[in-house]
């Protein structure tokens, strides 16, 4: 086991990393990390937004195995992917960010797992509005009988728009019925999520070229997950092709891979037993070296939110 993971600290926090060039001393000495200033937006429910000059704007509520949701918006148009939060909690955290609940537009969901959905059927019931779902996942998700959700189902791999967005899906290869990423235009400006994929096929990548803000998954240290606590079987799950990515895939991509147009990357989805956002930042600090990339390097704390990230 590398020496790095003996002096993993215990503050808790999202961590901001600029660049592939070296950090400032004082930053290295103690905290390992340095924190960036991230530009505000604010982005209400009400006509209000003289001051929002974002073009684009990406909120990471929450993104580990316990829960995920993202926030992805314009001046316009505000899209919840996934709803793996409560109701409370992702209503309270949309608020941190300056966003109504009410005024969300359309709820996006990648796959149908409990992370990404457990909070969907009460958040749906009170907002009452369109769900976008792979048509085979749609019947993968149970609903209450007092309630008929506003389902759009959409192939897989197709394209559609949602107010001024054009949303992209793209099949993603994890243990789930019909799992999607998505990739997000308005404006020139291109999001993408790409989380719970086993490993990265060249269909992916594809994807997620020409992008400018990313959320990538790096769920697990290979070496953590194989002493961790989980039986053998789950390992062997999450190490699998229809699992998740460690550190060491998606690094691998960031080397190789990362295009040149891309400001803003988040690396989330990590697993609280299995990884330490020490350890991403680590590994995807040395993979940017060299890179000559002006990227925001952004690792989100499991359980707790970043950003908002904007364009």
């Amino acid at each position: 086991m590398r020496p790095i993971i003996a002096e993993l600290y215990t503050r808790r926090q999202s961590y901001v990393f600029c660049g592939a060039g070296p950090r400032p001393a004082a930053a290295s000495q103690s905290a390992h990390f340095f924190r960036k200033p991230l530009r505000p937006a604010s982005l209400s429910g009400s006509n209000d937004l003289e001051e929002f000059s974002a073009i684009f704007k990406l909120s990471v509520l929450a993104s580990s195995s316990s829960g995920n949701s993202t926030l992805v918006a314009t001046e316009r148009t505000r899209l919840l992917v996934d709803a793996g939060l409560s109701r409370k909690e992702t209503f309270e955290r949309l608020k941190a960010v300056d966003v109504a609940p009410e005024s969300l537009t359309a709820i996006l969901i990648t796959h149908e797992h409990s992370d990404h959905i457990a909070g969907l059927q009460v958040i749906a019931k009170k907002l009452d509005i369109p769900i976008y779902v792979s048509r085979l996942t749609a019947p993968a998700i149970p609903w209450p009988e007092d309630f008929t959700p506003k389902i759009e189902c959409f192939a897989a791999g197709s394209s559609f728009p949602i107010g001024d967005i054009d949303v992209t899906s793209f099949t993603i290869p994890h243990d789930a019925v019909d799992p999607v990423g998505f990739t997000f235009r308005s404006q020139g400006i291109k999001i993408a999520i790409a989380t719970d994929l086993g490993y990265m096929p060249d269909s992916v990548r594809f994807h997620l070229r020409d992008t400018n803000i990313m959320l990538l998954e790096s769920n697990h240290a290979l070496e953590m997950l194989k002493v961790g606590p989980y039986p053998w079987s789950i390992k062997q799950r999450i190490m699998g092709r229809m699992g998740h990515l460690s550190n060491d895939v998606a690094c691998a991509f960031i080397k190789n891979d990362l295009d040149t147009s891309i400001s803003t990357l988040i690396l989330g989805h990590l697993s609280a037993h299995n990884n330490h956002p020490a350890l991403v930042e680590q590994c995807a600090h040395q993979a940017l070296e060299g890179r000559r990339l002006f990227t925001d390097l952004v690792v989100a704390e499991p359980n707790l939110p970043a950003g908002p990230f904007v364009l």
